[in-house]
């Protein structure tokens, strides 16, 4: 397995996640109709395409400018307030990546990390406050569990996607306390948050897409 990434892993986990989130963004518009306007999964489809579409277009093979070039996509997507937030963490990985041609387990903790703590600089969400930060937070901490513990990237990587995804689902429990779905009061219970399921998606899609590349 191997124990580094270089700019090609990186492209091929972005473009799994988007192919992931895509391929669900109407049962995330479903669980928004629920908790909010309805429009997370078509502004989450339209994010994706123009993370795609930066990809495209980046010629650097340089990982900080690809993922610096994904963060502006994203955010400039519009749409509704998770947009800017994946955007912001994009930008977050940008800023850790750095001048690194490659990246190992703990590099790509540290670079989670960073992004992390950039989404959590521009939202005043917690964790338990039925957002996003419910699958992201975990899904950050597993993986930095997992490379510390030895793990490569692939492997870190399926380990965080199940986090993502677990804590995702354990928002359908919560009350929100944030956002539009905090007028939805005892209501928003027994619902998943549709920022929380694309975490969940988006991770799916980095563990994916690094699986299927040790199998070629």
């Amino acid at each position: 397995m191997p124990e580094t990434i270089d700019y090609d892993g990186v492209v091929r986990m972005l473009r799994g996640a988007a192919e992931k989130v895509t391929t669900h963004h109407g049962r995330l518009s479903e669980l928004d109709a629920v908790l909010g306007d309805g429009d997370h999964g078509a502004d989450m489809r339209r994010a994706m395409a123009m993370l795609a579409k930066a990809i495209a277009e980046n010629r650097s093979r340089d990982i900080a400018s690809v993922l610096s070039d994904v963060g502006w996509a994203v955010i400039g997507a519009g749409g509704g307030a998770a947009g800017p937030l994946f955007g912001t963490f994009f930008m977050g990985m940008a800023e850790a990546a750095s001048t690194r041609a490659t990246l190992d387990a703990p590099a790509l903790a540290a670079v989670f990390s960073h992004a992390l703590a950039a989404v959590r600089r521009q939202t005043k969400a917690e964790p338990g406050d039925k957002t996003l930060l419910d699958a992201l937070v975990p899904a950050v901490g597993r993986y930095r569990a997992a490379a510390d513990a030895g793990h490569d990237v692939s492997s870190a990587m399926e380990a965080a996607a199940d986090a993502a995804e677990k804590g995702a689902e354990a928002t359908c429990a919560m009350q929100a306390r944030f956002g539009l779905a905090a007028d939805r009061g005892e209501a928003s219970v027994g619902t998943v948050d549709p920022g929380a399921a694309s975490v969940g998606l988006m991770f799916r899609g980095f563990a994916d897409a690094l699986a299927a590349a040790e199998s070629e």
